[in-house]
């Protein structure tokens, strides 16, 4: 019986090689890749069951690839291994499309089950965070209340971008598109959220999950 094929995604490669060595004796990791981009990408051709990614991770974090995979003709199963431990970023993972969200300082055999637990089609999540994501999750958003799911997927990936640091041109360049563009979305962005500045920007990135 063919063993499930895994993929791991995280900038921090040196963490991945140890992650490969523990996921080994279980699963088939078929690749490593550093950003979200290259996770959606790598994701497409190699198929695995189950993708492990970090939420964090440069030029579209986690939780922008996720929502990416799930449109996919054969979405894998996704589950995030962080170091975020706040409530805000487990949920946004989850209503992404993770089915397993677990943190970093846990114990290397928490990562086995919540694989395990993907494969059987059940979902898992690290302690520390269940209950925050639970109220979270059921909490009713205010009327007129801006939220990150009121953003588009792509206002989200520039908005991540921007929070990076990344110029108008460089953003420009990563989605082939003028600079025009690039700032369009970015009042766009402003006004639904009612920012006023890249500082408020980037805060709003950080508190939603989006950075």
């Amino acid at each position: 019986m063919a063993r499930p094929r895994v993929l791991l995604g995280d900038d921090h490669v040196m963490f991945c090689e140890g992650l490969r060595a523990i996921l080994n004796p279980h699963f088939d990791v078929v690749g490593i890749v550093e950003n979200g981009q290259q996770l959606v990408t790598a994701a497409e051709q190699l198929k695995p069951d189950v993708v492990v990614a970090d939420v964090s991770m440069p030029l579209l974090n986690g939780i922008g690839a996720a929502r990416r995979l799930r449109k996919t003709k054969h979405p894998p199963k996704i589950v995030f291994l962080t170091m975020h431990a706040d409530a805000t970023f487990a949920t946004e993972a989850f209503r992404a499309g993770a089915v397993g969200y677990v943190l970093k300082s846990s114990p290397s055999s928490e990562i086995v089950t919540a694989i395990q637990e993907a494969i059987r089609g059940r979902t898992h999540i690290s302690a520390l965070v269940a209950g925050g994501v639970l109220g979270s999750l059921m909490e009713n958003h205010t009327a007129g209340k801006k939220n990150a799911g009121e953003l588009t997927v792509r206002q989200k990936e520039i908005l991540q971008l921007i929070a990076e640091g990344k110029s108008p041109k460089e953003i420009a360049a990563i989605f082939s598109v003028s600079p025009r563009t690039v700032e369009f979305h970015k009042y766009r962005i402003m006004e639904a959220i009612g920012a006023r500045t890249i500082a408020e920007l980037t805060r709003y990135a950080v508190t939603h999950g989006i950075l």
